[in-house]
């Protein structure tokens, strides 16, 4: 058997193109392939925090997200009801801004990054297997659009293909700290919807958000817990409208507005896998998935690719061995995961605070270090190990 490439990357959306793309920069044989055919939309908040937002531009491709029109978000507003917190995001690389692209539009830019940069991309590309020899993956065999079968071979294949990922179901890796579907979202666009930066409100039980992105359209996305998904169902669009009824105030900002698309719905399980075995990988959401309630998914995505590719660059150049880079890649992965998981699934809950936690949040209120403090953990910026850690809880509840 003849390896055509170091890597064959399976899906091409913000964990698979990236780490494509940061792979063939690095002089390694990459093949990219996804069934799906691009420009393609697919079920995501879509927003960026500050974090990706570096990352983008550390890969140079930022520039092309902001020439599609998406406006910056700069400001991150929590209304609980009776506590408003206002502030701005720790910056990531100097930037504090976040950025809410359509995927139609990002996904197109990171595939063509990859192709600029010397990866192979098959789009309309189905995976009908996963090749498994001697318990070692070894390629996949699958069929392009023309539906000729072909058969490619490779020293490693990246499922990054999400939380039902393919080559995951292959491989069989071994998961741990899951936790069930714990919300359903349902979101859906309007034209003419006033909005300041990253909107977030928690009520008893509910939760929405609503943020700007291209064309002058604004998302607005409903949550409801898990155990009243199927009412919520029974009418989605009257659910819709009269969760946002919980604060008056934005109600009628959206009814003075234009729905232009139909309700998404949405609904994710909680979950870590072992990314990684003999010949495979796994990045992104077939890998890690939480919650979107804090929209941190495709940074998350992001810096997975970045560290998935700097680990497997090292194997190919021969710089460490392949169960060396890749576990060091996991344990990282993990330790800047567990924090904002925890914190994620909590929030996911849609349960009202504890009273410890509402005391925080009361002390936090008027003081604008602890104000963006809070917003930070929610992008990524900072860790909730920090902020919610004994000496920050006394310092803001100090008044410090």
């Amino acid at each position: 058997m003849t390896n055509t490439y170091d890597a064959i990357v399976v899906g091409a959306r913000c964990a698979g193109a990236p780490t494509a793309m940061l792979l063939a920069r690095a002089g390694h044989r990459v093949l990219l392939v996804d069934k799906a055919t691009f420009p393609s939309d697919t079920v995501s908040t879509h927003m960026i925090h500050a974090p990706g937002v570096a990352a983008l531009r550390r890969w140079g491709v930022l520039d092309e997200v902001v020439a599609t029109g998406c406006p910056p978000i700069d400001t991150y507003t929590f209304d609980f009801g009776p506590l408003v917190l206002s502030g701005s995001s720790l910056p990531v690389d100097g930037s504090s801004t976040g950025y809410a692209p359509r995927r139609v539009l990002l996904d197109q830019i990171l595939v063509d990054a990859g192709g600029h940069g010397g990866v192979e991309v098959r789009e309309g590309f189905s995976v009908d297997e996963v090749l498994v020899e001697d318990g070692v993956v070894r390629g996949v065999r699958g069929r392009g659009a023309d539906g000729v079968e072909v058969t490619e071979h490779a020293r490693v294949v990246v499922g990054a293909d999400g939380r039902s990922s393919r080559v995951a179901r292959a491989v069989q890796p071994e998961e741990y700290l899951a936790k069930p579907v714990l919300q359903h979202s349902f979101y859906t666009y309007f034209r003419d919807l006033p909005i300041s930066g990253f909107e977030v409100y928690i009520r008893p039980d509910r939760g929405w958000g609503a943020f700007p992105t291209n064309d002058g359209l604004t998302l607005v996305v409903v949550g409801w817990p898990a155990a009243e998904a199927e009412a919520y169902k029974a009418d989605p669009e009257a659910n819709f409208l009269l969760t946002l009824e919980l604060a008056p105030h934005f109600a009628e900002r959206v009814r003075g507005a234009t729905r232009v698309e139909r309700l998404t719905a949405g609904a994710v399980p909680n979950f870590f896998r072992v990314p990684f075995g003999p010949g495979w990988v796994l990045v992104g959401d077939a890998g890690y998935t939480k919650d979107p309630i804090t929209a941190q998914g495709m940074p998350d995505a992001f810096l997975d690719a970045e560290r998935t590719a700097a680990a497997l660059d090292q194997v190919f150049r021969g710089q460490a061995g392949f169960d060396e880079a890749l576990g060091a890649a996991h344990q990282a992965r993990d330790a800047h995961a567990l924090p904002i998981y925890g914190f994620t699934t909590d929030l996911a809950t849609l349960a009202p605070p504890p009273p410890e936690q509402i005391a925080l949040l009361s002390a936090a209120h008027g003081n604008q270090v602890a104000t963006d403090g809070f917003v930070s953990l929610t992008t990524g910026a900072l860790s909730p190990a920090d902020y919610f850690a004994d000496d920050n809880i006394a310092s803001i509840m100090a008044g410090v």
